[in-house]
Formats: structure tokens, C-alpha cells, sequence
């Protein structure tokens, strides 16, 4: 099966007036990104996007809403996860005067990855519109492939050029008997209608992470063989986890449902030991791909330290 790509860019900003970021940003460019992106997109303006004609060729659907197919060997599992997921800056409540630099990531998997043109259009149209209760307008100054890694350039620049991407996946981990992953956003996963938190083991996450890897390549990838996932429990049950986690909570206003929401998980580290050979390519990828719940809002992201 060809590996799931994902790749990691960084989106350099300048605010042109006062803005505002709370504690958790992530939710507020989403919606940002979401509304520039159907507005760039959508040619026919119908309200109802699976009514539309052109609704399997638009870049709105694929990337931002991807649609639950009838029939799935995996949807008893998850719903279908969206091929981008936003890494918003540290979390914190911040004041940026105007004139002030942030930055954030944007992560593309699979065949979203072909829609970049567009979608740093739709960055550019979402920051210019204002973002916050404030509508502040940003800049976007320039994007930097991978940052952080041994890939790293500038790839969109103030004069408006796009570079070429390279090719890029994530390094293959070395034979490890034990891995420490270092949550730098919450983990929000749920078993029997809960949110877990010590009580999370290693099946727990790792069947968690393994589901969504699978459902991404399916939907998102290329050349899908699933798995034996029943082997893969069983090898996940005979892995010891230790956690030190922390809740996390913070509240986000939904434009959609008009009320203030209340969004939680944990941070923290999981350190996983024993026979790993069979997660440890996951268990890089999932760098990117992020894991639990609420990804696209950049939930779930974890580092290997």
C-alpha cells in the first residue's frame, strides 16, 4: 500500500489592526478558512452542496466537508475524517497590536494536497476579511514548507509566488521498545460516551489512531488495503502505558448554533512500551495526522520526544 501523505505548512502572518486570540484559536480559523474556502470554491452558490451537480469535482466538499459515504468496510468505526487540519499558535490567550507577527500551520493529507493553489487563495481572502469579534485583518506574509524539518523553505512569498513543493513524508522511526509521545494540543478521546483521560490505555489510543490513519488512506489516499485490525488489538492489549496527563478545557462561540461551547481534553505525555514494531510508522505519521476527536480544529497534536 503507498504510504499516506501529509504535508506540514507554516502560514506567516502580520495583523493590520488590533486582534485578538483566545485561548484556543484553532476553532476561529477554521470558520475563518471554511467560509473563504466555500466562497472561492463553490461556482453554483446552492445551498446544499450534495444537490449540486459539480458536488464530487469542488475543492469545498473534498477538503472541507467530506462526505460520509453509504457504505464503508470502515464506518461502523468513524466518521469520515477531513483531509486538513489546522495547528493553531500556542495556546494561551494573546494581544496582538497591529503591526505584530503570529504564525500557524496548516496540514494537507492525501489528495487535498493537490488543492493548495486554492487553498492559500482562501487564506489569503479569510485573513483579509478580519478574523476574531473584532474582524481584524491579517496579511499573509509567506508559507514555509515543513517547518522545522529537513525539508524546510519558503514556498509563497509576498510577491505572490508559488515554489515548487518537494516531496516530503515523515522519517521512518528506528527499531524502539518504547516511545514517549509529548501532547502539545488535547487529546479528546471518548469510550462509552466519555472523554478518557487516566483511564486511557494503550488499545485505547493506538486502535484510535490506527482508525483514523486507515479512514484518511481509504477516502483521502491512494491504493487502500485495510488491515487486520482484530490483530492489530490484540498486539495493542500486550502494550504498557503510562500517562501524565491534565485537563484542559476552553470555550469557543459556534456562529452555527449561535452559543458558546464548551470543548475539553487532555494534555500531557503517554509513554508507550513493548512491542511496537507493528505502530511505529503510525506512530510517526501521526505527527501529522494528529488523533481523537475535533483534528481539524488542530486537537490531537502530539510530538515524539
Amino acid at each position: 500500500m503507498q504510504a499516506l501523505k501529509a504535508h506540514r505548512y507554516q502560514i506567516n502572518c502580520k495583523t493590520l489592526a488590533p486582534l485578538k486570540l483566545n485561548d484556543y484559536s484553532g476553532s476561529m480559523l477554521r470558520g475563518a478558512f471554511g467560509r473563504a474556502l466555500y466562497k472561492q470554491a463553490c461556482v453554483t452558490k446552492m445551498d446544499n452542496c450534495q444537490q449540486c451537480l459539480l458536488f464530487t469535482q469542488c475543492a469545498y466538499p473534498n477538503v472541507f466537508a467530506t462526505p460520509a459515504p453509504k457504505q464503508s468496510a470502515l464506518q461502523k468505526f468513524s466518521a469520515i475524517p477531513n483531509p486538513f487540519i489546522i495547528e493553531p499558535p500556542p495556546i494561551g490567550e494573546t494581544q496582538l497590536k497591529k503591526g505584530e507577527s503570529f504564525s500557524f500551520n496548516l496540514v494537507l493529507i492525501g489528495q487535498a494536497i493537490s488543492h493548495l493553489p486554492l487553498i492559500i487563495y482562501a487564506w489569503e481572502k479569510a485573513l483579509q476579511n478580519g478574523l476574531g469579534k473584532e474582524k481584524a485583518s491579517v496579511s499573509l506574509d509567506s508559507i514555509v514548507f515543513e517547518p522545522n524539518q529537513a525539508a524546510e523553505q519558503i514556498i509563497y512569498n509576498q510577491q505572490k509566488t508559488l515554489s515548487p513543493v518537494p516531496e516530503f513524508r515523515p522519517p521512518n522511526t528506528q527499531a524502539l521498545e518504547e516511545v514517549t509521545l509529548k501532547f502539545i494540543t488535547p487529546l479528546h478521546i471518548k469510550k462509552h460516551g466519555k472523554v478518557m483521560t487516566e483511564t486511557l490505555t494503550a488499545r485505547d489510543f493506538l486502535m484510535a489512531l490506527i482508525r483514523r490513519y486507515y479512514l484518511l488512506q481509504e477516502f483521502h489516499g491512494k491504493n487502500y488495503e485495510a488491515p487486520d485490525f482484530t490483530k492489530l488489538a490484540k498486539n495493542a492489549e500486550q502494550i504498557n502505558c503510562q500517562t501524565d496527563l491534565q485537563w484542559y478545557e476552553w470555550q469557543r462561540y459556534s456562529s452555527r448554533q449561535k452559543q458558546k461551547m464548551t470543548f475539553g481534553g487532555v494534555i500531557g505525555t503517554i509513554k508507550l512500551s513493548g512491542e511496537l514494531t507493528a505502530f511505529l510508522d503510525i506512530l510517526q505519521s501521526g505527527q501529522w495526522l494528529h488523533v481523537g476527536s475535533k483534528t481539524t480544529f488542530g486537537m490531537g497534536r502530539y510530538q515524539i520526544i
